[in-house]
């Protein structure tokens, strides 16, 4: 018989493609979504890849309500929790982030341990092992620890830190049969499934539709959403990978970098992608206006490297090219009409 996995948030970018991913490898998948309406659009996206036929059930369940967690982790073997709210574009109060991420990640602990599933594979983020800003190139490995108490963080940071605290935390406690893993996914662009819930991809969304003038020296660690997910699925099978934290993350790539290969791999399709530079002085004169450029202004002229090479040792995890990843993001969103 086959083993059952629950996948929180099933209408985001990456529990969409875990849901994918499990399907294909045979396993009954749930899903929890806020609302059952969202069910038709999640399962018709599903189908897209792979037929789900009658091994796909839906829960609805919320991050800040106890209800509805029990009843859809009960008799599940794995669980991946990968809900999460997402921090694009700032928000003023950092509760609005850090209550839902951290509230809902002991929720879901909570519900699991009872039911005894064998592991929790929680998506963290690479935002929550980041070195603060300094004026040098840095390579960073799951030994990294954001600091919750320095006052540069934003809130996605913030939330994503303090979430995978309290798992760890929380897991410290118990003595049942359930174990906890986590996944820190770096920026992740590729393929959508569905058009929302659109997170780092906004990244290459808004270089193809040219409403940004040029490119910031900013660059980021980029990885392909299939192979987050191919990371979670190894992450929750392994005995070498139970109590421990797994980068996803593939090559580094300037902003400039990403235009270029949008530019040279889509040629007519990109005419909005931009072909110069955008000085440092002007990003942080918008930045004082767009709250979402004020994220990206902080790291302007930084170069912070994130290394897979621990879920590449360890889980046999190979990333696809980082270029490949930004292609297929925007053949996806031109795919979709979202630029």
């Amino acid at each position: 018989m086959a083993e059952t996995v629950l996948v929180t948030g099933g209408s985001g970018y990456i529990a969409s493609w875990c849901i994918v991913g499990l399907l294909r490898q045979g396993y009954t998948v749930r899903t929890t979504v806020r609302s059952l309406a969202k069910e038709p659009a999640v399962r018709a996206a599903i189908a897209t890849e792979v037929d789900p036929g009658n091994r796909l059930t839906f829960y609805a369940a919320e991050l800040t309500q106890d209800a509805g967690w029990d009843a859809a982790v009960a008799g599940c073997d794995y669980v991946l929790h990968v809900a999460s709210p997402l921090g694009v574009g700032g928000v003023k109060d950092p509760n609005e982030l850090v209550v839902p991420a951290r509230e809902g990640a002991l929720r879901v602990l909570r519900a699991a341990t009872k039911a005894g599933v064998k592991r929790v594979v929680l998506t963290s983020s690479v935002a929550a092992a980041s070195p603060p800003y300094g004026p040098h190139e840095s390579l960073n490995d799951e030994t990294n620890w954001t600091d919750p108490n320095d006052k540069s963080i934003d809130a996605y940071r913030l939330s994503k830190t303090l979430a995978e605290r309290a798992a760890w935390d929380f897991m410290a406690q118990q003595k049942g049969p359930t174990t906890l893993t986590t996944v820190l996914p770096s920026m992740v662009v590729g393929p959508l499934l569905l058009a929302e819930s659109l997170g780092s991809v906004q990244v290459v969304q808004r270089l193809m539709n040219g409403s940004v003038p040029g490119t910031p020296c900013i660059g980021f660690t980029i990885v392909d959403v299939r192979d987050v997910a191919d990371l979670h699925i190894r992450a929750m099978t392994s005995p070498a990978a139970a109590g421990q934290r797994f980068i996803a993350a593939g090559e580094y790539m300037w902003m400039a970098d990403i235009a270029k290969t949008l530019r040279e791999r889509l040629g007519a399709r990109a005419p909005k992608v931009p072909n110069r530079g955008l000085p440092d002085f002007v990003v942080r004169l918008i930045a004082l206006f767009d709250s979402g450029v004020k994220l990206v202004a902080a790291g302007l002229g930084q170069k912070r490297v994130f290394t897979a090479a621990k879920a590449e040792a360890t889980l046999g995890w190979t990333p696809r090219p980082s270029t490949d990843a930004v292609v297929d993001c925007a053949e996806s969103l031109l795919a979709k009409g979202a630029v």
